[in-house]
């Protein structure tokens, strides 16, 4: 199982510099990826950017946008955005996009909170037009450059219904998890696993989960309020979020052997504190 560590972008009052010192310490550590997690409404740096930047500073490590709100992007350009960091990238970076779930995301974007289930179809079909250089309007260019790998970019789909499963099998290099344990996250890796050799698909999917992590008693108090702030809106269930962070050696590395039993093939520990330090921490427990 890969084991990737989550950028800072997210964190409030994280300063521009320590994205790249981050992306630049988490390739020098080891770690095989980069992601990021993306919301509108909250004061987080862009995903697409930040990633973009990461690019730019790294050569090794893949980059992953884990997940990003794919119905709220205008599809051609969010298509041209994802082509045009793969290529940047030398073909290091995936797309992890689900329909989204916070009706403010959607306000503040200007965009249909209901339609989003229908906008994302819809962006899926004009982004591989996009990726495989279609005239979208009579007499015009391609739309932008051509992604390194088959004409498309990697995409791994959030989500736990069956509607997910389907746009796994249609568009997918596989599925991401979100924050659950291996435990809760394992049933639905199974099914899509199974659809997946169902439907004739080759090779195996992609399976990929996070888990939110903070490393030493010092960080532990700044953790627990990005947290509860982060997930304020989920009222009550937001403390058990905060309290359900890995903030110990022994539950970072309990949740590896989880997930790696479990067939995942990918790990990511998102950070909850911006400090440097905390990918030292990380690579020493699991790396």
């Amino acid at each position: 199982m890969k084991i990737g560590i989550g950028l800072p972008n997210p964190v409030p009052n994280t300063e521009g510099h320590v994205l790249l010192d981050w992306a630049k310490r988490a390739e020098e550590a080891g770690f095989s990826g980069l992601v990021t997690i993306d919301r509108i409404a909250y004061p987080s740096y862009d995903s697409l950017t930040a990633l973009s930047a990461a690019a730019g500073a790294t050569e090794r490590i893949s980059l992953m946008t884990n997940i990003l709100l794919a119905p709220i992007y205008p599809p051609v350009l969010l298509g041209k955005t994802a082509a045009s960091i793969d290529q940047l990238s030398g073909g290091r970076f995936t797309l992890g996009l689900a329909a989204g779930g916070r009706p403010d995301d959607f306000e503040v974007a200007g965009r249909d909170f209901r339609r989003r289930g229908r906008d994302f179809d819809h962006a899926l079909e004009v982004m591989h037009q996009v990726w495989r250089g279609d005239a979208l309007a009579k007499g015009s260019s391609p739309a932008s450059p051509t992604p390194t790998r088959d004409e498309r970019v990697p995409i791994l789909f959030g989500g736990n219904s069956d509607k997910t499963i389907e746009r796994v099998l249609s568009w997918g290099a596989g599925w991401t998890g979100g924050g659950a344990p291996a435990a809760q996250s394992a049933p639905y890796a199974t099914k899509v696993r199974n659809a997946w050799s169902a439907a004739g698909r080759d090779g195996e999917p992609r399976i990929a989960s996070l888990a939110y992590f903070s490393l030493g008693e010092d960080a532990e108090e700044a953790s627990r309020k990005y947290l509860l702030d982060y997930y304020g809106f989920l009222g009550d269930y937001a403390p058990m979020i905060a309290n359900g962070a890995l903030r110990s050696v022994s539950q970072v590395t309990d949740a590896v052997k989880a997930f790696e039993d479990a067939g995942f093939t990918e790990l990511y520990f998102d950070p909850t504190v911006a400090k440097l330090d905390q990918i030292d921490r990380l690579a020493d427990a699991v790396l």
